[in-house]
């Protein structure tokens, strides 16, 4: 199994140069997954890479086929965040300097991780494609090489060497599942995979708030859409890459996508039930599984691509993970501005077994009445089924709930 610009060679030789460099990241068995899909599920946990996500393996390999008078001139990035650490350690590591152009809002600990390894970071722009563009301007400006994100060989021939572990660790793998943002990672592994085993196979996946691979692939060839805010940033691509999207084209068996709620969902599975810290975009391979139990051939391994989240985020997602999950609620309730109404309210609360994890109590408003009160409630509950019976409760104890 070959590709006109890399082929398996190039990834065989890709392994050689990374071998004492990066973690052979674990392959962990997932029995919630597997119980779920009806066969074995394991995780192949890159979040644990060095700089955190598989970014770093194809990174090295295109610094470090750089010839010296290139290295000497620098390299320059553009990311979101996990390209940005990569390409940061990379450079340190082959002692080349780095500037890395990442959006605006990119998550602060990725611009920080990002400075400590060395590089400059310089901010622009409110989405990858617009650092992008900045960084290949500021290439041709200063003379540094560009190190595009996923669309040149020796990226896509780094990226790949996860493809080779995940066979090494699992021969008998069924499925491969794997984010898919401008697809170096998902290429990469088709590429490797196939090429020892084409009955393999390799299912991409994106956030539907920006997927550009599926109206690419009925299209024929790349094209831009703009993608929509998302939980999953390091795989908000707006346009596939030329090479990527050729490989993925001919190698990928399909791409689908996941939507905020199952990759929310995925995370929170992640955390409690394998404790592993992973990204929104990095569990995208798990979001699809949740979502498609039956349609994957077992055994199955699901990429966890990334593990760089903000500690904010991650309390928002967990919230949002919790709240689809069934085992958050939040709701509003009006009170009669009286003492005791708000202690009644929370003793009621704690017989219906409801855990109260925060109160707001505002009594000065121009939406309420003079002699009423408004409780903002945030609670955990046991599941959908207590859920249930914790509104039922609150309604048979005759107040309004109100949610907004």
């Amino acid at each position: 199994m070959a590709h006109p610009q890399v082929t398996y060679d190039d990834v065989v030789a890709a392994r050689e140069l990374l071998d004492d460099l990066i973690v052979h990241t674990p392959l962990l068995h997932s029995r919630v997954l597997s119980d779920m899909i009806g066969g074995p599920v394991y995780l192949k946990c890159e979040n644990l890479q060095r700089a955190g996500s598989f970014k770093v393996r194809g990174a090295y390999v295109r610094i470090a086929r750089l010839s010296d008078e290139e290295r000497a001139r620098g390299v320059v990035a553009a990311s979101a965040g996990n390209h940005a650490q990569g390409v940061a350690l990379a450079s340190g590591l082959l002692g080349c300097k780095a500037t890395v152009f990442m959006p605006e809002g990119a998550p602060l600990p990725k611009v920080e991780a990002t400075r400590s390894y060395g590089a400059d970071v310089i901010l622009t722009g409110t989405t990858v494609d617009h650092a992008l563009a900045a960084a290949k301007e500021h290439a041709e400006e200063s003379g540094a090489v560009f190190i595009h994100p996923f669309d040149h060989p020796d990226v896509v021939a780094g990226q790949a060497t996860v493809g080779l572990e995940i066979l090494e660790q699992l021969p008998d793998v069924g499925t491969i599942t794997a984010a898919v943002g401008g697809g170096g990672l998902a290429a990469g592994i088709a590429l490797a995979v196939k090429s020892l085993r084409p009955g393999v196979r390799v299912v991409g996946v994106q956030a539907e708030r920006a997927a550009a691979y599926p109206a690419s692939l009925a299209a024929g060839h790349p094209v831009v859409v703009e993608p929509m805010s998302t939980m999953a940033d390091g795989i908000a691509v707006g346009r596939p890459g030329d090479i990527t999207f050729e490989m993925i084209h001919y190698l990928v068996d399909s791409v689908v996508t996941v939507s905020e709620e199952t990759l929310s969902r995925a995370l929170l599975l992640c955390l409690e039930r394998s404790k592993q810290v992973v990204e929104p975009a990095g569990v995208a391979g798990v979001a699809a599984l949740l979502d498609w139990p039956h349609a994957f051939e077992p055994p199955v391994v699901a990429v966890l691509s990334g593990g760089n989240i903000d500690p904010l985020l991650l309390s928002k997602v967990l919230r949002h993970g919790l709240s689809v999950a069934g085992r958050y609620l939040a709701f509003r309730i009006r009170l009669p501005d009286r003492p005791g109404a708000l202690a009644t309210l929370l003793s009621r609360l704690a017989e219906l077994g409801a855990n109260v994890l925060d109160v707001g109590h505002e009594r000065v408003d121009p939406r309420l009445h003079l002699d009423e009160a408004e409780v903002l409630l945030h609670l955990e509950t046991k599941g959908p089924v207590h859920c249930d019976e914790v509104l039922a409760g609150l309604r048979r104890y005759g107040y309004k709930l109100i949610f907004s």
